[in-house]
């Protein structure tokens, strides 16, 4: 079996791949993210994330961060929308040091104020770097309005004026809330047996007590397709087009996720680098992504070009938008598209860190995992009529936001 799944007594999953190598991956994913903040808690769950490395019961800020680098390891996490993670890599020898350590900051975090206060002020400057990068700044912006009044309608860093306000009793408001036991998974890959893992799994995350998530996230309601253009002092034309999509428990996201990589993916070949970049030179960087939620998904296609560029590139871009919508592929098309999108699944779960998150993520949000093999026989079978289909009821509502200079 390529995966072991297990459940320990305080409800907290467990995914385990055994593989040939030196290295050892684990981590801690928390079903609780940026859309599970209350409208005045907004950054809450970054600061959090960053929190979790100030201080223990059993250890200060120092000690957290040298535990596993002394070892040639290393500690980190990141927060999205849905869900936080934190994440270690070390030798396969030293994997229960780490287990160990992802458990201490998750559960026995102390948030002390003197390290808060300093840590207000690195995120401060994330924030101040994010801003400085149109080409990061405006796929947020794009998303809170194509979500606007709902959850998801706020982005992950949270502003500097209310991070202020943010103090350890917050913080333990907020995971007492939300990061509890029912919605956790605990992943790891390496070259030790599923029982190892599982044992390790028990003695380190097992004695801690079961919690219940009392509230249910809300569908975001419908909102209507927009075209903004905004005057920006940047020295090229930044873009999104794009649309709401199927959420990550739709049959349709998959054909939709091979429509998206036809048409904006990360190959040369893809349709729009094709026809706008190596055709018709007006762009350096342009590419599509699909992104689903829980409940819902968004499909946004990113170009940056010269100002006097850009509403060429907008008027190539919906021509082969209609065309994905209007013509199914050609056999010959189709299969080529499986393979590709095969060959660069295959190639990125040749790196055993992606992997593992990917898996501890499919468990958290379906409670199974799919294999590379299952995944690849559903790709084959996919019909261009699918296809064709995914892309006339995404792509029917495009929305716009636009950002340069005149």
């Amino acid at each position: 079996m390529e995966f072991h799944t297990y459940r320990l007594p305080n409800g907290i999953r467990g995914i385990h791949r055994q593989v040939k190598g030196a290295v050892a991956h684990c981590a801690l994913v928390v079903d609780a993210g940026s859309r599970d903040e209350h409208p005045g808690e907004y950054g809450l769950a970054h600061f959090t994330e960053h929190a979790f490395f100030k201080g223990t019961q059993r250890r200060r800020a120092w000690q957290v961060n040298c535990r596993l680098e002394n070892l040639g390891g290393e500690l980190n996490a990141f927060t999205t929308k849905e869900d936080t993670t934190i994440h270690a890599t070390t030798l396969r020898s030293d994997f229960p040091k780490a287990a160990e350590l992802i458990a201490d900051v998750a559960f026995h975090s102390t948030f002390p104020e003197r390290e808060l206060a300093r840590e207000r002020e690195v995120i401060a400057d994330e924030i101040n770097t994010y801003k400085d990068s149109p080409a990061d700044m405006i796929y947020d912006t794009f998303e809170d309005m194509l979500f606007a009044g709902s959850e998801l309608g706020h982005n992950i860093l949270g502003r500097k004026a209310a991070l202020a306000r943010y103090d350890g009793d917050a913080i333990r408001r907020f995971t007492a809330r939300t990061h509890t036991t029912d919605r956790m998974v605990f992943a790891s890959i390496g070259n030790f047996t599923a029982r190892t893992a599982e044992a390790v799994a028990r003695r380190f995350f097992g004695d801690e007590p079961a919690t219940t998530r009392a509230f249910a996230r809300t569908v975001p309601a419908a909102t209507e397709p927009f075209r903004k253009r905004l005057c920006k002092h940047t020295h090229q034309t930044h873009c999104i087009l794009g649309c709401r999509a199927y959420g990550i428990g739709d049959e349709r996201r998959l054909p939709l996720s091979l429509v998206v990589n036809i048409l904006g993916g990360p190959s040369a070949n893809s349709l729009l680098n094709t026809v706008v970049r190596e055709k018709h030179g007006l762009s350096y960087n342009i590419e599509a992504s699909y992104t689903p939620y829980g409940d819902a998904g968004i499909v946004a296609i990113y170009f940056s070009s010269d100002h006097h560029h850009a509403d060429r590139c907008i008027e190539l871009i919906e021509e082969q938008l209609h065309r994905l919508s209007s013509e199914p592929l050609t056999a010959r098309r189709l299969s080529m598209a499986k393979r590709q999108f095969i060959a660069q699944l295959a190639i990125s779960s040749e790196n055993n860190e992606s992997y593992m998150l990917g898996a501890g993520k499919s468990l958290l949000v379906h409670d199974e995992m799919d294999t590379m093999a299952q995944v690849y026989a559903k790709i084959r079978a996919l019909t261009a009529e699918q296809l064709l289909a995914a892309a006339r009821e995404t792509f029917a509502d495009l929305s716009q936001l636009t950002w340069g200079g005149e």
